[in-house]
C-alpha cells in the first residue's frame, strides 16, 4: 500500500534535537492483538522515535472488556496507566467514575498543547464529548458496521456479483438463492447486538433507548422491542431456522468463516478489512449496511464502534504534556491517514479523510469510502447519534443471551426483546442509583 508521506519519513520531519533530559514514560494500555495490534506497536514506535522527550509503553491488557476492568482494578489499586483504550460501551461507566479520569479537553488545555474538537468528524466527535462540545476521551478506533460481499461464493451459486444488496428485502431473496444453491454458510455476523439492535435502530431512525439514547440522562430506559426491531430479528431468526444464517458468536468468532470463504455475506465492522485483505483468497466487496426500504427515512447513519482513549487521573504536569503530545500525534492528519487506510477504521478528523482522498487510496482501493459516506452522508439525529448507556457492556451479554435463543428457536423474536429490554431497564435503574 502506498502513501504519499512514509511514517519514518514523518518521524523524521517532528525529531527533537534536544535530548539532554531524562526520557518522562507514558503508559499505554489497549486491547489489540494480530493485525490491529502490530499497528498499534507501529505508531508507538514512530511517536517515540520523532521526539525525545517521552517514550510512550504498550501493553496489551485483552479483550475490550478485560482491558476495561484492567484499568478498574489498576486504579483502585493506585496504580494506573496513563491512557486507558475502553469501547464505546463503556463511555458511560468512565464519565460515572468520579476523579478516576481526567478529560482530554482539560489535558491539552493545561498541556497548552493545540487541541481543536471541531477538527473531528461530527458522528464520531458526538460520541465522546459533553453536550456543549468539550471532549472527554480521544477518538481512537472508530469504526461503523458495513457488508462483506464474498463474490466468488456468488458466483459460483449462479448470482450476479454485482447484485442489489442495498435493501434487506434484496438480501433475504439472494439468501435464498445461495441456500438453494447449496451454500452452507449464506450468511454470517460479528458483534450482532452492535450491528442488528444498536445500528439497525440508528440507521432507521428509530430509538434504542429514550433521552436521546441516554445522553439526555441516565434516567433511560430501553425501547428496542419496537416493531422494527421485532421485524428484523424475526426475520433474522427465519433464516437461522433454514440454514441461511449461521451464528458463530458473540463477538467476531464469524470473521474466522468469512475470511476462510465459508460464508457469501458477513456484516461487520468496517475494521474487518486489515484482516480481510491479508487472509482472503477470494474476490470481496464491501457494501453499506442493507436497510428496511418498507421503513419511511431510511438510511439515516449508522453509529460508530470501537473504542477512544481516556486519560487517568493522578499522573503528574509533566506525564500529562506527553499525552497531550502523543494524542496530538494519533490524531494527526498523515498519521490517522495512514491508520484509516490499514485497518478500515474511521479516518477521525475531517484533515485525515481528505489526505486520504488526496492520495487516491479510494480511487485505488473501490468501496473503501463507504464506511464514510455512511457515516456522514445525513447530519445524526438524536436517534443516530450514538448510545450512551450505563452497565452497556453486561446489557449487550443480556442481549447475546436473548438473541441465541431467537437464534436456536427456542424463544419468539418479541419475547425475547421483551425480556432484554425488562432485564437491561433493572440493570439502567441500579446504574442510576450509584451514579447519584
Amino acid at each position: 500500500m502506498k502513501h504519499s508521506i512514509s511514517l519514518l519519513a514523518f518521524a523524521a520531519g517532528l525529531t527533537s534535537a534536544s535530548g539532554v533530559w531524562a526520557q518522562t514514560e507514558i503508559e499505554f494500555w489497549h486491547a489489540f492483538t494480530g493485525r490491529l495490534g502490530e499497528l498499534v506497536a507501529e505508531q508507538v514506535e514512530t511517536f517515540n522515535a520523532s521526539q525525545s522527550d517521552y517514550v510512550v509503553n504498550a501493553s496489551h491488557k485483552g479483550n475490550y472488556s478485560e482491558t476495561l476492568n484492567a484499568g478498574i482494578a489498576a486504579f483502585r489499586a493506585g496504580e494506573q496507566p496513563d491512557i486507558l483504550m475502553v469501547f464505546e460501551v463503556g463511555t458511560a461507566t468512565m464519565m460515572a467514575a468520579q476523579g478516576a479520569i481526567k478529560p482530554v479537553y482539560e489535558v491539552m488545555e493545561d498541556a497548552g498543547a493545540t487541541f481543536n474538537a471541531d477538527d473531528f468528524i461530527g458522528s464520531v466527535k458526538g460520541y465522546y464529548t459533553t453536550t456543549d462540545g468539550k471532549m472527554l476521551s480521544m477518538p481512537f478506533n472508530s469504526s461503523t458496521p458495513v457488508l462483506w460481499v464474498n463474490r466468488d461464493a456468488l458466483t459460483a451459486a449462479g448470482i450476479d456479483p454485482d447484485v442489489d444488496l442495498s435493501t434487506w428485502e434484496n438480501v433475504d431473496t439472494v439468501l435464498g438463492e445461495l441456500k438453494a444453491a447449496g451454500n452452507t454458510c449464506p450468511m454470517t455476523t460479528a458483534w450482532q447486538s452492535w450491528i442488528h439492535l444498536e445500528n439497525l435502530s440508528a440507521y432507521h431512525n428509530t430509538p434504542f433507548a429514550t433521552k436521546d439514547n441516554g445522553f439526555a440522562g441516565t434516567d433511560t430506559e430501553l425501547v428496542f422491542n419496537g416493531p422494527l426491531q421485532v421485524q428484523h430479528i424475526g426475520k433474522m431468526g427465519e433464516w437461522a431456522k433454514d440454514g441461511e444464517f449461521i451464528y458463530a458468536g458473540r463477538r467476531n468468532e464469524g470473521g474466522a468463516n468469512f475470511r476462510a470463504g465459508e460464508c457469501a455475506l458477513f456484516t461487520e465492522s468496517s475494521a474487518g478489512y486489515a484482516g480481510i485483505k491479508a487472509e482472503a483468497t477470494f474476490d470481496f466487496d464491501v457494501r453499506p449496511l442493507p436497510y428496511w426500504s418498507s421503513v419511511e427515512g431510511a438510511p439515516q447513519n449508522t453509529i460508530i464502534g470501537g473504542a477512544s482513549l481516556w486519560v487517568m487521573a493522578g499522573q503528574s504536569d509533566e506525564d500529562y504534556k506527553g499525552v497531550a503530545a502523543f494524542l496530538n500525534f494519533l490524531s494527526s492528519p498523515e498519521i490517522q491517514a495512514k491508520w484509516h487506510q490499514d485497518t478500515g477504521y474511521l479516518p477521525i478528523t475531517k484533515a485525515a479523510g481528505e489526505l486520504t482522498r488526496e492520495q487516491g487510496f479510494y480511487e485505488a482501493n473501490p468501496g473503501t469510502d463507504v464506511a464514510v459516506i455512511q457515516m456522514t452522508a445525513k447530519e445524526p439525529t438524536a436517534n443516530s447519534k450514538g448510545l450512551r448507556l450505563g452497565s452497556f457492556d453486561q446489557i449487550r451479554g443480556i442481549i447475546d443471551e436473548e438473541l441465541e435463543a431467537v437464534w436456536a428457536g427456542d424463544k419468539d423474536a418479541q419475547t425475547a426483546l421483551d425480556s432484554a429490554v425488562e432485564r437491561g431497564n433493572a440493570l439502567l435503574r441500579r446504574f442510576e442509583q450509584a451514579t447519584k
